[in-house]
């Protein structure tokens, strides 16, 4: 299995693996991700600005994600809480758009995917890693505390959704 950043190629497998999950949350009663979020044009985007990655197989993606570097605004200001590396922080990496293809569940790659953001965020000298997710989203959330992260209080996207602030300190 490798992380590597996602290529022109794979961007009709990441929309596939997006409707995946989009499914998934809507299943379990959630309403994040069901406008049709995240788009294609949204995923290419994320190519065109180097941010994207994709965890590959065999040749096969079977996940993707969004590594951000130099600060997410929706992180400008938290409620209910601070940030463990503090409020005021920028030297941090955002995790955004975590998405598995449904056959490829259960085989711990969201845990790799995280160990490549923490190696990712020290080579460049950050000092945590931030992410959000839907309040009812159990099983992000489950998975993040699992992997050290700390729930630090609640963001606000930019259409007002409010969403579980989560962070981990390298």
């Amino acid at each position: 299995m490798i992380i590597r950043k996602t290529e022109i190629k794979d961007i009709d497998r990441i929309t596939a693996i997006f409707a995946e999950a989009r499914g998934t949350i809507a299943r379990l009663g959630i309403d994040q991700w069901q406008d049709g979020y995240p788009t294609r044009e949204i995923a290419c985007e994320d190519l065109e600005l180097s941010r994207s990655y994709v965890c590959e197989a065999d040749g096969e993606v079977l996940a993707t994600y969004v590594l951000q570097e130099g600060g997410d605004a929706n992180y400008d200001v938290i409620e209910g809480g601070k940030w463990l590396s503090g409020n005021d922080s920028r030297d941090y990496l955002a995790v955004h758009r975590v998405a598995i293809a449904v056959a490829s569940r259960g085989r711990g790659l969201a845990s790799q995917m995280i160990e490549y953001a923490l190696d990712y965020a020290r080579e460049r000298g950050l000092n945590s890693l931030r992410i959000d997710t839907h309040e009812g989203n159990v099983v992000m959330r489950r998975m993040l505390e699992k992997n050290g992260f700390s729930v630090c209080g609640v963001i606000h996207l930019e259409n007002g959704d409010p969403r579980v602030a989560y962070e981990r300190i390298i």
